[in-house]
């Protein structure tokens, strides 16, 4: 249902740092805080934040009745004491556990889980960015499952030659 960001902005902080920084406040600050932290990192295939309205309609779409302004309430800390089935709805979109809003553990589970998640959109987005290798993509796509399985071999054997190599070179 949920897709990350590539070039996500979490100012100086990884999710688990702000999971630790969001630890000692009161259970109402860090709904607030957790809820804004998975708009923040989860993001529609386009890129952009989801809206309130996006993820409320995704929810209702699910069978859970629930507002855009209820969530902005909720992001705000106007309201604080959501019912389990609100909770449960957003875990869902987001694709986490509905522990994750007032466990610290689980939030700070989770969040590692989307650091590295993050970490490997980026490390593909910036390869995806070089020319070369999305025409490389675009040309594997269109081979057979056994040629493409052929190319991977050869493309693991080519890394690893490198690998050794560039292994040498620093030792030398």
């Amino acid at each position: 249902m949920f897709h990350l960001s590539v070039g996500l902005e979490l100012r100086g902080l990884t999710s688990a740092m702000k999971s630790e920084a969001v630890v000692d406040e009161d259970p109402d600050e860090k709904l607030a805080v957790r809820l804004n932290h998975l708009f923040a990192t989860v993001r529609a295939k386009s890129g952009q934040e989801y809206s309130n309205e996006q993820v409320a309609s995704a929810i209702r779409q699910a069978g859970t009745p629930i507002s855009q302004s209820y969530i902005w309430q909720l992001r705000k800390r106007k309201k604080t004491n959501p019912t389990l089935k609100h909770l449960q709805g957003l875990a869902n979109f987001f694709g986490v556990p509905a522990a994750y809003f007032f466990d610290d553990e689980v939030a700070r589970s989770v969040d590692s889980k989307l650091d590295a998640l993050l970490t490997e959109q980026a490390r593909l987005a910036q390869a995806v960015d070089n020319g070369e290798v999305r025409l490389m993509a675009l040309r594997a796509g269109e081979l057979s499952p056994g040629r493409r399985k052929q190319v991977m071999e050869l493309l693991d054997v080519v890394y690893r030659l490198e690998q050794a190599e560039q292994g040498k070179s620093e030792q030398g």
